[in-house]
């Protein structure tokens, strides 16, 4: 077989990241985004919880459903609903129907990044190989990390992962426990939320940045970070002996 036979790449790989972008652009043209905000969720107080109550099991995977649904989209608003979880469930149910829909919506991205992307990256220059090689020894660390603390948006890193080739349990693995505690914040604070729409006061984004929210998951993040630190030190160790 000739080289060039072995190195085509079929376009048809993009097709489900393409699936993907078709949703997210009808969920926009639709105005679908329009509904992800503090004031939609206040005006809607009474109807959401009444809708909660009487759906029962119904109700709690149908919110499992639309938040993996929302997270395969990669629409911005994965906050607020998160935060709207711990409104209508509860702190610890809220929280936990999230990290679920959060983790399904995740994989879902991350198999079509690594179905129609892995094989394009792999095929790039040596030096986007050598980062694709340092991101896998130490990838559940770098996946906690970025996970426990959202410097870059939850899509980006789904489709990172994938496009590096991440082995599917580390992915599931690092996603599932690293959203836990940012969730479980979200979700805490949301299950306060109807004191505060019941008072007549506008939620407010500024209120997920408090100290004693924030310093604990950066101490996380920092734990999570220890195995890379010995990894290097290790190695600094190991080179510098005679």
């Amino acid at each position: 077989m000739s080289e060039s036979a072995q190195s085509t790449y079929s376009p048809r790989r993009l097709a489900p990241l393409a699936v993907l972008a078709s949703a997210a652009v009808l969920f926009f043209v639709l105005g679908g985004h329009r509904y992800l905000n503090f004031a939609t969720l206040a005006a809607n107080h009474d109807w959401l919880c009444g809708l909660v109550q009487s759906g029962g099991i119904a109700a709690d995977i149908g919110f499992i459903l639309a938040y993996a649904g929302l997270v395969a989209l990669s629409v911005p608003g994965a906050v607020i609903f998160t935060i709207t979880s711990g409104f209508l469930f509860g702190a610890w149910l809220g929280g936990a129907f999230s990290v679920i829909g959060a983790t399904l919506g995740a994989i879902a991205v991350f198999l079509a990044a690594r179905a129609g992307l892995a094989d394009l990256l792999a095929r790039a220059g040596p030096r986007v190989r050598r980062l694709e090689a340092g991101f896998h020894r130490n990838a559940l660390s770098y996946l906690l990390v970025l996970r426990l603390i959202p410097i870059f948006p939850f899509w980006l890193i789904n489709i990172a992962a994938g496009a590096t080739g991440m082995r599917l349990s580390l992915f599931v693995v690092g996603t599932f426990f690293g959203i836990i505690p940012v969730t479980f914040v979200y979700a805490s604070l949301g299950s306060g939320l109807g004191e505060i729409v019941e008072a007549g006061r506008q939620p407010q984004m500024r209120m997920l940045l408090q100290p004693e929210i924030l310093l604990p998951i950066l101490a996380l993040a920092g734990l999570a970070l220890l195995p890379v630190i010995y990894r290097r030190w290790r190695g600094g160790r190991a080179a510098g002996a005679p």
